[in-house]
């Protein structure tokens, strides 16, 4: 089995453990995001440092500001989302971000999107009815956890979007993940001292869950996505990283106690076939 094809199953399962992280962290929803990168930023630093200059020598500081400040948007409106709806919903609504991108190309670039990921769109956005129907069911502030986790969407495509222009002026991929941590850091860190919420961890438990979110999650997660998508075939690693929200509500269910009711396993189901479709569509 190709070393890549692990290490894109073992990242998307460790991303998948962060809303576990989130919802475990006795600090709040926004200081855990802040926690998340700069805990992670020191290690990524000394990681790129370890890998020399190369992939930033003429830095487009515009693009890493934007790909900043979108990061730190989807970090803290997903945060909040786990905290109000279950990880599933949170989960699945946050992946709906590859499809804002190719409606954002479609846009703004004028890249005409296929048959296929119109079919897709309209799949997804089916499967978010039912998902917001069953948030409905268990209480309003799941449905506002569900709008949020559709705002995560909306940064993470900007997010996408500013990484993919950064990257096609030669970004290396290790020195952009330590530049665009460092720099959602600092934004997120005035933003979690404004909230008024809980900053600092209350006790060893505490600050081993905001370890384990930013080593294991952001570290180890996005890292071994990175290596693996540059090892494997576009279409299919799209496909395979809708592992990813599957694992989250397992996750959930074993640790957290979260059930899955019928009519929200069905609507997950509607979500992935719609994300796939539409991936394979914009492929």
């Amino acid at each position: 089995m190709p070393p890549a094809l692990p290490a894109l199953f073992a990242g998307a399962t460790f991303i998948a453990l962060s809303p576990i992280f989130v919802r475990l962290a006795d600090v709040g929803p926004t200081a855990s995001a802040f926690w998340r990168v700069a805990l992670a930023a020191p290690l990524l630093c000394s990681l790129a440092a370890l890998g020399g200059r190369a992939g930033l020598s003429r830095p487009d500081w515009k693009l890493l500001l934007a790909a900043g400040l979108a990061f730190a948007g989807d970090l803290a409106f997903w945060h909040w989302s786990i905290r109000f709806t279950s990880v599933a919903n949170s989960t699945l609504l946050a992946n709906l971000a590859s499809l804002f991108v190719t409606l954002a190309l479609w846009l703004f670039w004028r890249q005409r999107p296929s048959r296929a990921f119109l079919l897709g769109l309209a799949a997804a956005l089916a499967g978010v009815v039912l998902l917001v129907h069953t948030s409905l069911q268990f209480s309003p502030s799941a449905l506002f956890g569900d709008a949020l986790g559709v705002v995560t969407a909306g940064f993470y495509a900007w997010y996408l979007l500013a990484v993919k222009g950064a990257r096609d002026r030669g970004a290396g991929t290790l020195r952009l993940m330590a530049v665009t941590t460092t720099l959602t850091a600092l934004i997120l860190l005035p933003v979690a001292l404004a909230s008024g919420e809980a900053l600092w961890p209350q006790s060893v438990g505490g600050w081993m869950t905001l370890a384990g979110l930013a080593w294991i999650s952001h570290c180890a997660g996005q890292g071994l996505i990175a290596y693996s998508l540059a090892h494997l075939a576009a279409a299919f690693s799209s496909v395979s990283l809708l592992f990813q929200p599957v694992m989250a509500a397992l996750f959930a269910w074993l640790v957290l106690s979260e059930p899955l009711v019928p009519l929200q396993m069905l609507g997950a189901a509607v979500v992935l076939i719609g994300i796939w479709l539409a991936r394979r569509g914009s492929a």
